[in-house]
């Protein structure tokens, strides 16, 4: 799963977060040199996912636990 832009987090739903949230790399788990702006981009994720109130159990549930590349 690949780091969505800057603007897709921006415009992203709550179950997006959550997806993202879940499933990207750590930061720079792929590419060193991306760490710095896939943190900056993690960072929004994780902001934005708090103004929405964060997982609930509903959307862990439908989400389950396996990473979407592999399925």
């Amino acid at each position: 799963m690949e780091y969505p832009t800057i603007e897709e987090v921006q415009k992203a739903t709550h179950m997006e977060l959550c997806r993202w949230y879940r499933f990207l790399p750590s930061p720079g788990m792929n590419a060193i040199e991306n760490s710095e702006q896939e943190s900056k981009i993690m960072l929004l994720i994780t902001d934005r996912l708090e103004g929405f109130g964060g997982f609930t159990p509903e959307i862990s549930k439908s989400l389950g636990w396996n990473d979407p590349k592999n399925m």
